[in-house]
């Protein structure tokens, strides 16, 4: 069972809501791109981590995407660095491995504190960006320090407007959602109420992204983050996959691991009441999706947009 006038398809590996914006919505469909990466992208290894490689697998294949999604020979790229302990190591690595898939430059930005951001005049680098790619640390330093900045609402500006695209991995991707988990892990996750989350970024509304999802067993604090807000799916990203958003709605994987989609539209029983007693949760008829490289899913629209 789903809401009333919802409907969920699944041919050829293609999950879509036919519910969907109309034509007078206050919520304009982005022009730009996502990139939603879950973290730890192959850079170019061969593969011999010690874990068995699907068919599909190719070297950078995440971040040759990242490129590919530009549209263009020769791109730039702003690396933002602020959610990583270490910020020049980071844009390093990055700026290495972009000037060699050919993007013709590679800008830094870094701020260690919100007073920071706040005196840097980042608006022409903003409008001049092909890319921006938010790199892993801390997802909420990144909301702490650029939520309802300038610099922030000239990204977005970019991001709806023009053909641009945002890429994140680890915490650069969650950053990118609302709402955002910033604490709590498989220690206390079967635990109500122990999973923590904030508003992101909100480059993606009422979706819940989390990283590294297999391979660090996030699947029930996941779902706690469903339970308590169903209006809101949850996408869990392996390790080297990612998912690309055009248009604000449609995602398209790739990579070589698998994407996890729960969504809570048909629950019919929960213990959210007695999370103050911290009892291990419960749910009955959570909606599960495992999805990979070449399969879509469209982003459910069930909450009116707004501006």
């Amino acid at each position: 069972m789903v809401p009333a006038g919802l409907k969920i398809d699944c041919v050829q590996g293609k999950y879509s809501m036919a519910t969907k914006r109309k034509k007078g919505d206050a919520c304009p469909e982005p022009a730009g791109t996502l990139l939603i990466i879950g973290g730890h992208e192959n850079k170019g290894e061969d593969g011999s981590d010690g874990k068995v490689k699907p068919s599909t697998f190719q070297r950078l294949d995440v971040l040759k995407t990242f490129k590919d999604c530009i549209h263009k020979k020769s791109p730039s790229v702003e690396v933002i660095t602020t959610a990583s302990g270490v910020p020049q190591e980071a844009f390093q690595e990055y700026k290495k491995i972009f000037e060699e898939l050919g993007f013709s430059k590679v800008g830094h930005i870094n701020h260690g504190t919100r007073k920071e951001v706040l005196d840097d005049s980042l608006e022409e680098r903003v409008n001049q960006a092909d890319a921006f790619f938010l790199t892993g640390g801390d997802q909420l330093k990144l909301t702490a320090i650029y939520g309802g900045t300038r610099f922030l609402t000239v990204l977005k500006e970019r991001y709806i407007q023009h053909p641009v695209v945002v890429g994140g991995t680890s915490a650069g991707a969650m950053a990118l959602s609302t709402p955002m988990i910033y604490a709590g892990n498989e220690d206390v996750q079967e635990i109500g109420g122990e999973i923590k989350i904030t508003t992101g970024l909100e480059f993606l509304k009422d979706v819940c992204i989390d990283t590294h999802f297999v391979n660090r067993s996030r699947f029930v604090r996941m779902a706690q983050v469903v339970i308590t807000n169903p209006t809101c799916i949850g996408i869990g990203l392996d390790e080297d996959t990612a998912i690309i958003v055009r248009n604000g709605s449609f995602a398209e994987v790739v990579g070589s691991g698998i994407v996890i989609v729960i969504d809570g539209f048909s629950i019919t029983q929960t213990n959210v009441n007695e999370f103050d007693s911290k009892k291990a949760i419960t749910a009955r008829n959570l909606n599960v999706n495992l999805l990979s490289t070449g399969d879509q899913y469209e982003i459910p629209q069930v909450n009116p947009p707004h501006q």
